[in-house]
């Protein structure tokens, strides 16, 4: 009987379904501009594609900009691609906004060059 609901506990931890599975309901759709993510409220998933144009002062702060504008996102070490890129090559980032004070930034996730 034990063992039947510990296996009951840990089924959904190995299925793929359940690690892939999320909120699908209103306002589950995210971000896909700068102009957008520099509206959006705090924790707002963003998917944004264009170019990080310069490092900032900071060691993972970045300025990312795309065609409706530029914004400052924060790209750890671990989420950087395993290819080089530079300000010329364009990429997509997922990530959330993070709403500070008096402004807005990503906190990235994922960084993928794309082709």
């Amino acid at each position: 009987m034990k063992t039947r609901y510990l296996a009951l506990l840990l089924a959904p931890l190995f299925s793929t379904a359940a690690l892939a599975a999320g909120y699908t309901g209103p306002g589950a759709q995210p971000v896909t501009t700068v102009s957008a993510a520099n509206d959006a409220a705090d924790d707002t998933p963003v998917v944004l594609q264009g170019f990080v144009v310069k490092k900032l002062n900071n060691d993972d702060k970045y300025e990312f900009k795309d065609s409706t504008g530029t914004i400052k996102v924060e790209i750890d070490n671990e989420d950087m691609p395993p290819v080089a890129f530079s300000e010329k090559t364009k990429v997509k980032l997922t990530g959330e906004v993070e709403k500070h004070l008096m402004s807005r930034e990503v906190d990235v996730d994922l960084v993928e060059v794309v082709n």
